[in-house]
């Protein structure tokens, strides 16, 4: 192999690892700037990603990128979120238009596939160097804002980048935090999902047509997102003891969970599974130690990631991204300020994430579970979860101020119920301490 002091070496300003939404949104938003930005990702567009389902307040995002009609051109146009209850029509619907905060009224549900691609290639058309089919194998400091980044390419070429800042938007890779021993599980939280996606299936009627449909069941939750020309997907975030016992028998094993609901079922029983294609992924909580230090900073999934069921994964990858655009910045130009920055950006992140935590930690319980069986606005307390599901967690203290008021609420139920409540504590934590293995897609075979 090639001594990496004795690679070609390009030189960039800012090495960007990873062409998801994070990096993307990182390259087009530096190049913008002027720095010279050099965009890695290992596999080639498209390549699948779950995560289908998007938030309202990524659509201002998209705006200052200048992809919001490219957007709303691949999407399916999302209203709200429906969860199943017992009313006459089986859901209660959460609708965006119904905010507290200045969330916009709607998002959209789009394959990942090409939503990524599209970003991947207006960052390219911004003036970003985006490559394909480029794997960083090493990163290496070589002094204050200086650092050496090996690539290996898909036709077995190699090459160094030297750079003076590296952003890591490596998704569920983490490759820094990996290298640099920072990732750590979640030690409140774990799932696994099983999943694929079906032509044929019901949607909701009238204006619920776009909806995300979240159903419950024993072992966990399930998903139904309407994509675009008339696909479904449709999966169950379970436990990972109750995937354990699929024992290579996916296909069944993903019919016979999604039987277990009803609501979900009749919506579904007469559609195809498309190629007959199912998926497993496992692991799903973790965060890093840390999130950034001199010249470097993560960003996305490759700091942490949460529990799907809030679609969350997207919006925190890019709000994140947008941010710490900002950081590098500034660290760029001004580095004794670059500190104080990313210390305030973490603190920023993990408030967010921490507030997604709550109910994503809870969410299977059987409080939570009566919360959303039967809302109740009193001091607009559902308007500040449908805020919340919309994304609105970072700077709305008129949202803040009634997700407290919903944890209060919580908080004197789960002491009303406390049997039932620690009962729910107990087995999450015993899950988040299981090791789940067999997951299917190409992160879970590395």
């Amino acid at each position: 192999m090639t001594d990496g002091k004795h690679l070609t070496e390009q030189a960039c300003d800012v090495v960007v690892i990873g062409g998801g939404p994070a990096g993307s949104t990182a390259a087009t938003l530096l190049a913008r700037r002027g720095y010279r930005v050099i965009a890695l990702e290992k596999e080639r567009h498209p390549r699948f990603h779950i995560g289908e389902s998007l938030l309202p307040m990524n659509l201002p995002i998209f705006e200052r990128l200048g992809v919001m009609e490219k957007v709303r051109v691949l999407g399916v146009y999302k209203p709200g979120a429906d969860f199943e209850a017992g009313n006459e029509r089986g859901y209660n619907t959460y609708d965006f238009s119904r905010s507290l905060g200045s969330s916009p009224p709607h998002a959209f549900q789009v394959w990942r596939q090409d939503f990524d691609r599209m970003l991947y290639e207006h960052a390219r058309e911004q003036g970003a160097d985006a490559r394909e089919g480029q794997e960083v194998r090493s990163v290496e400091e070589l002094g204050h804002h200086d650092w050496r980044v090996q690539v290996t390419t898909d036709d077995d070429q190699q090459y160094a980048i030297r750079a003076r800042y590296v952003v890591d938007a490596s998704g569920r890779d983490a490759f820094l935090a990996s290298k640099r021993k920072l990732k750590r599980k979640n030690p409140e939280h774990q799932s696994a999902a099983i999943f694929g996606h079906f032509r044929g299936a019901e949607p909701r009627p009238g204006p619920d047509a776009g909806n995300i449909s979240i159903y419950r069941f024993e072992h966990g939750w399930m998903w139904m997102i309407p994509l675009p020309d008339g696909v479904m997907s449709v999966g169950a975030v379970c436990r990972p003891d109750y995937l354990k016992q699929r024992r290579g028998r996916t296909v069944e094993f993903l019919l016979e969970t999604l039987q277990i609901n009803p609501g979900l079922w009749k919506r579904i029983a007469h559609a195809e599974l498309i190629d007959n294609e199912v998926r497993v992924t496992g692991n799903y909580s973790y965060d890093s130690t840390r999130m950034s230090g001199t010249g470097w900073i993560l960003v996305g999934d490759a700091f942490a990631f949460l529990d799907p069921v809030f679609s969350s994964g997207v919006y925190l990858a890019m709000s994140g991204a947008e941010q710490a655009v900002e950081v590098v910045d500034v660290a760029l130009r001004e580095p004794r300020r670059e500190a104080s920055l990313q210390r305030r950006l973490e603190r920023r992140q993990r408030r967010g994430m921490r507030r997604f935590a709550f109910f994503i930690y809870r969410f299977n319980g059987p409080i939570m579970r009566q919360m959303f069986w039967s809302p109740n606005n009193v001091f607009q307390i559902e308007q500040g979860v449908i805020s919340m599901l919309a994304g609105d967690v970072f700077d709305s203290f008129k949202v803040w101020s009634r997700i407290l008021a919903f944890r209060t609420v919580y908080n004197a139920m789960a002491l009303f119920g406390w049997r039932r409540w620690n009962a729910e504590r107990r087995y999450r934590l015993t899950q988040a301490r299981a090791q789940f293995t067999g997951g299917t897609t190409p992160l879970d075979r590395e």
